[in-house]
């Protein structure tokens, strides 16, 4: 397993893939780890978990400079990932208690009883590049605090992110066994989903790979969340801050190099405010200035692998064949290189990939709606739902709409993102379940009834 800087294409470092064997010994440490992990008050636990936000707090230059260095992110970024991986540690060390105590429920007959919820075990997390450290401290804070177990496969090009992440539950003084990173290709998720000491499976990712986990899951009868693709509208209506709303939507396709599930991917204004849109729009987006992503000042730096980049051309071209207008024009990467200027593109229709595919990277797909319906049916015309911005100044109106968009979350006048405070998770082809605020710490939970006779 390689770890590569796609900024310079450097080889940072390489490691040996763990063996079968020592995966079924990773599991067995977890298990065993479980037995005692779940015994302890979660009042302890959570204090454990408190220690590992400060961890990150502690070093926050240190874990910064090597998600930058591994997939590119610019390092102000990367800096501000962990500190919001520390944010989510210390919600939910100060939160897990009342959210996990039992619930009583009176009934109608004067009998009484609860809702108790229990740790499952061992959970298994395929984890994505694009936030390294993020999508695994989504999961584990809330799920550890709870008395669960973690395994990690993490993505083959982000292992030293892995690994670092384990060390922050070490550094943090938990019990070894209770958070372990395994680096192993995609080809061996199966065997361990299916061993009998893992219970649960959660997986950020593209949508085939939440198929194939789903599916691996199902044989078993497992529980899953999954948090798959997005091609998130950005609605402008007529009626919006249009030089606010045209700021805020470049920040959303630019932030983490548009490499992001809830980014916004597909700008929808109405015909009234589309010139004025475009004009703040593409200005904004070439404000960003390019740069090493170890310098504090660039504003973007690169993909996180050539492959990624080179694909992301093609479905460009691919739809300016069609016809789509190229409204700000980028670049076509270089062999072997992760670096592409950003696009926007507009003058769509349904054949082209800028319409109906996700574009994981610096594109811009622009529509132009007659009217609130036309803005109401592009956005629900995708096979995504995972979040919504919809920009209006009639807070009435905004919440008639935000009820008739198909996504996971709506933000009013505001760029979608994840919060420790709000559930978060998506529905159609984004995925199912939530991470995330109480509903993300009971996915994997045994919700127990116990009456009381």
């Amino acid at each position: 397993m390689k770890s590569i800087n796609p900024y310079t294409g450097e080889l940072l470092e390489e490691f040996t893939d763990h063996t079968e064997q020592q995966v079924e010994a990773a599991i067995q440490k977890g298990q065993e780890a479980y037995l005692s992990w779940r015994e302890l008050p979660i009042s302890q636990r959570a204090d454990l978990m408190k220690k590992a936000g400060q961890v990150l707090r502690d070093n926050t230059d240190k874990y910064g400079k090597i998600i930058s260095l591994e997939m590119g992110k610019v390092i102000t970024e990367s800096k501000s990932e962990v500190e919001k991986c520390a944010w989510v540690c210390e919600y939910y060390a100060e939160n897990a208690e009342e959210m996990l105590a039992d619930a009583p429920i009176a009934l109608p007959d004067g009998k009484e009883a609860k809702v108790v919820y229990n740790p499952l075990g061992i959970v298994l997390a395929v984890m994505p590049w694009n936030f390294p450290f993020w999508q695994v401290f989504r999961f584990a804070a809330p799920n550890l605090t709870a008395g669960n177990v973690g395994l990690l496969k993490h993505a083959s090009n982000v292992p030293q992110c892995a690994l670092a992440i384990e060390e922050v539950f070490t550094q943090a003084g938990f019990p070894e066994g209770v958070f372990q990173s395994l680096l192993i290709g995609s080809d061996k998720v199966a065997n361990i989903i299916a061993h009998p000491d893992v219970k649960a499976a959660t997986l950020t990712g593209s949508e085939k790979a939440g198929q194939k986990i789903a599916a691996q899951a199902g044989e078993q009868i497992k529980k899953t969340v999954l948090e798959l693709g997005g091609s998130d509208p950005f609605i402008v209506l007529k009626d919006a801050d249009v030089k606010e709303a045209a700021k805020t939507a470049a920040k959303g396709r630019m932030i983490n190099f548009g490499q992001s599930c809830i980014a916004a991917k597909r700008f929808i204004i109405e015909q009234e405010v589309y010139d004025e849109f475009i004009t703040h729009f593409k200005s904004a987006i070439e404000s960003y200035v390019p740069g090493d992503p170890l310098d504090e000042k660039a504003g973007y730096a690169c993909m996180a692998r050539p492959d990624l980049a080179m694909e992301l051309y093609e479905q460009v071209e691919a739809s300016i064949q069609k016809g789509a207008e190229v409204i700000l024009e980028g670049t076509k990467p270089e062999k072997g290189k992760a670096f592409i200027k950003p696009y926007i593109l507009g003058k769509l229709t349904p054949d082209m990939p800028a319409y109906r595919e996700e574009l994981f990277g610096p594109v811009a797909s622009v529509f132009k709606a007659n009217d609130v319906d036309e803005a109401i049916a592009i956005a629900n015309d995708s096979a995504f739902g995972l979040g919504a911005s919809l920009w209006t100044q009639d807070p009435q109106k905004a919440d008639i709409l935000s009820r008739k968009i198909e996504s996971g979350a709506v933000f009013i006048n505001s760029m979608v993102a994840s919060n420790p405070y709000l559930p978060f998770g998506g529905i159609k082809k984004s995925g199912y379940g939530r991470e995330l605020a109480e509903n993300g710490i009971k996915e994997f939970m045994n919700i127990k009834t116990v009456y009381l006779g």
